[in-house]
């Protein structure tokens, strides 16, 4: 069944989108002059304030409200130690990382493995079912009870149901003292409100721009008990590269991560993630994984950086791929120097609108 798109730019103020599928609302979207979309944007950043009670930072991007940085989300390379140690925790990261993905493979052997049993069950059934038919034209009626069609053995495809990213825990640091998870908000002016403690949790779910990434960019593993608390390696007036998880909200602040991610069309680049060759978590046929698996193989990852192919990806060939993978080392490498360049708070790379 075909999707479509339907458009409403009737009125200058605002455009919606939404796409069906057959009578089904698939996604929905809407853009609005006066609210400009803030996620997915990168943003290089100031310390303003590090709250120890809730181990998290709040950082001036250039908003409305300072953001809301959770110590979970800041990657090590931030952190105000020896470079020794600050390598160390980099490299437990990498070995991990590269852990998962060594699981991952392997589920997804097992799973093109079960694949190919039952595909080798069903043969052997088919040519039997064929020999009886034959049979059957010198027995001048078939057996009382016999199917008509021999029964279809169909392979289940491992991960069929696809779960979100499940929120993250706060540190026992932040729950001991903040008794529940913080949300986003402006705390600037050294007010505390009750509503503040909601984010810890959440903000993790979310790690890119845009929106129909999110489902494809496999969950961030939960992190081990820190050996440092936020205040420890943080400093107020710290300058970071920051990425919007989520909007603004209300009298809250959006919330941020330093893990970043730029979304081509047919792949993902986290360019301080050292993940590489991991495919969309909405892909579950073990054959499209296996064969994106080896696209990826060919890709060349610089060292330190991660890549995800995403769905649209799937039926693409390997040089469209390599060349949109390509295109985004492009734009990375120019929101680089556009950093370097800048002054905090500034808008270094902007998300694109509808």
């Amino acid at each position: 069944m075909a999707n479509k798109m339907l458009i409403d730019a009737a009125h200058p103020e605002e455009t919606r989108v939404v796409v069906l599928r057959g009578n089904r609302v698939e996604e929905f979207d809407f853009e609005s002059a006066s609210r400009k979309q803030l996620r997915g944007n990168i943003y290089l950043a100031k310390v303003t304030r590090v709250e120890p009670s809730l181990q998290a930072a709040f950082v001036d991007y250039g908003g409305n409200r300072h953001g809301f940085l959770a110590f979970s989300e800041i990657h090590p390379d931030y952190y105000q130690i020896p470079v020794a140690d600050r390598q160390a925790l980099i490299d437990e990261e990498e070995r991990e990382a590269e852990e998962a993905d060594r699981r991952l493979s392997e589920a997804d052997d097992k799973a093109e493995a079960i694949e190919d049993a039952h595909d080798s069950e069903a043969a052997p059934a088919d040519v039997a079912i064929a020999a009886g038919t034959e049979g059957d034209t010198f027995v001048s009626e078939p057996a009382v009870g016999e199917p008509e069609h021999p029964a279809e053995h169909v392979a289940g495809e491992a991960g069929s149901e696809i779960q979100e990213a499940p929120a993250d825990e706060a540190s026992p640091d932040a729950s001991a003292s903040a008794g529940a998870p913080a949300e986003p908000g402006d705390h600037g002016d050294g007010e505390r409100h009750d509503d503040a403690v909601e984010v810890v949790s959440d903000d993790r779910v979310e790690t890119i721009g845009a929106e129909d990434v999110l489902e494809e960019v496999p969950e961030r593993r939960r992190q081990r008990p820190r050996q440092y608390k936020i205040q420890e390696v943080i400093k107020r007036r710290q300058v970071l590269l920051v990425q919007v998880v989520k909007e603004e909200r209300g009298n809250k602040g959006a919330a941020l991560t330093t893990y970043l991610s730029l979304a081509g069309r047919y792949s993902v680049l986290m360019p301080n993630t050292a993940r590489g060759g991991g495919i969309s978590r909405k892909i579950t046929s073990p054959a499209d994984r296996k064969r994106l698996k080896e696209v990826a193989t060919d890709l060349e990852v610089p060292e330190g950086m991660g890549v995800i192919l995403r769905t649209a990806g799937a039926s693409r060939t390997k040089a469209e791929v390599k060349r949109d993978f390509e295109y985004l080392l492009r734009l990375w490498e120019n929101v680089r120097e556009l950093t370097l360049k800048s002054t905090a708070p500034m808008l270094v790379y902007e998300e694109g609108s509808l």
